[in-house]
């Protein structure tokens, strides 16, 4: 973790801890880095926030003053700008976005010309220069200053890509969408409209306030009514940059990112495209996923939180499926990041093709009853080494045994120790989470905010 960059990028709150002279000198370490040997040119996608049209001009200004050309794809997806850039010849692409987040937070995501996460060696030297001196990276002069140029043509580009994707015909089929008010506004009723759908859609008329307020992936009970009172057979559900999915199934149960791998990975086995045999999820992943996996032979990896960690095991590793229980979920032959659209449509062929309905492939998997409780502390590090809490630790796991765990992890974001039960029910997850905090707290780590 760096002193602005996260594991998703640049991001905090507009004008306050992210601001425009941060995107100007993000923009302008881009450009010449790019550029010291030919012409850089950046793809740059946004999302519906208000603060995301500033921060696209200054960017703009920042690689533009350098020399590099900026093609606009404005508002769109994150795995549409990794596609354009992975598949053009793009120096790099930009993603202005904070995700899942309130409207008056954003982001900066970089990708490198792959369309992966950048490369960390490169973030490193950007943070170097925005605390550095203004001045030490020169401006392009005359016509070697840089252009700008409106590229709607790669998003359309990127929307065809996905309708190849399907083998079968939506038709007859009722579709619900969530837009969270987000990027997939842009885009998503489009393509299941040409695929066929009976498509239903709500949370699709952004102003620049409305993204992700209750509505969305992470506020799926939305969706879950929709799609019950209009008696849909499936209903998906985006987040701000629409780079996660969550599924509501015909009878109104929530499919996360978890029971997503499952259906497909599952699914893959069966028709001999799971390499390896083996699906890359985090360690947030419910236990019910594991013993799912184990019933039906696929074996599993576990990484950090962070889709950009999954990926680099699938890459390293030659994995096709992986994803996290926050419905990040990435097929590394189609996409080399999460794409809420391209997983809703690799469900919808699980469906079609094995002429079952979402309640039924999701039946085998039984996900265990979670409690996640957080804990302010003044040193993540001393708190989770202390003796005694690493005692309470063991002595929950040995009581869970095989039907359930523990994990006890520091925030990659937070001053704060995240302590999570999974329990055959919810009341003993919740017991063994306040067992452990209580030891947490006894020996004086914790502190008030």
């Amino acid at each position: 973790m760096g002193k602005y960059f996260g594991t998703d990028g640049f991001r905090g709150e507009a004008n306050v801890n992210l601001t425009a002279m941060h995107a100007f000198k993000v923009g302008r370490f881009l450009g010449w880095y790019y550029g010291r040997y030919h012409k850089c040119s950046v793809a740059i996608g946004k999302d519906t926030r208000r603060s995301s049209y500033m921060f696209e001009d200054a960017l703009s200004a920042g690689l533009t003053s350098t020399g590099a050309d900026v093609y606009l794809l404005h508002v769109t997806t994150t795995p549409s700008v990794s596609y354009v850039v992975s598949t053009e010849d793009f120096d790099c692409g930009i993603m202005i976005s904070a995700s899942h987040n309130p409207f008056y937070d954003n982001g900066i995501k970089l990708l490198n010309g792959k369309g992966e996460k950048m490369e960390q060696e490169i973030i490193d030297q950007i943070e170097e220069y925005i605390d550095a001196d203004f001045e030490s990276i020169p401006y392009a002069v005359g016509e070697k200053i840089g252009r700008t140029v409106d590229y709607f043509a790669g998003r359309n580009r990127y929307m065809g890509y996905l309708m190849t994707l399907a083998k079968h015909s939506f038709r007859n089929i009722k579709v619900g969408l969530d837009c969270s008010n987000g990027s997939a506004s842009a885009i998503a009723k489009s393509v299941f409209d040409a695929l066929g759908a009976e498509t239903h859609v709500i949370h699709a008329e952004p102003n620049g306030t409305n993204i992700n307020m209750g509505c969305g992936s992470t506020h799926i009970e939305e969706l879950q009514k929709f799609v019950i009172g209009n008696h849909l057979d499936i209903g998906f559900a985006y987040d701000g940059d629409a780079d996660r999915c969550f599924c509501v199934d015909d009878q109104g149960h929530i499919v996360n990112g978890d029971l997503i791998l499952y259906v497909c990975g599952t699914y893959m086995k069966e028709n001999g495209e799971l390499d390896n045999n083996t699906v890359v999820t985090t360690i947030m992943s419910n236990i019910g996923l594991y013993k799912a996996f184990d019933a039906v032979g696929i074996d599993y990896e576990k990484t950090d939180v962070g889709d950009k960690y999954v990926y680099e095991c699938m890459r390293n590793n030659n994995y096709r499926l992986g994803g996290e229980e926050s419905g990040h979920i990435i097929f590394s032959k189609y996409a080399t990041t999460g794409d809420g659209i391209l997983t809703s449509i690799k469900l919808m062929e699980v469906m079609l093709s094995s002429k079952k309905k979402m309640s039924e492939l999701i039946n085998p998997v039984t996900i265990y009853p979670q409690v996640l409780k957080n804990v302010r502390v003044a040193s993540k590090p001393e708190a989770r080494a202390d003796v005694d809490v690493q005692k309470a630790v063991d002595a929950v796991s040995e009581k869970l045994g095989n039907d359930g765990r523990i994990l006890v992890r520091e925030s990659g974001t937070e001053p704060v120790i995240r302590v999570m039960v999974e329990a055959k029910t919810e009341q003993e997850a919740e017991n063994y989470v306040d067992e452990v905090i209580a030891v947490i707290k006894e020996k004086g780590h914790a502190v008030e905010k």
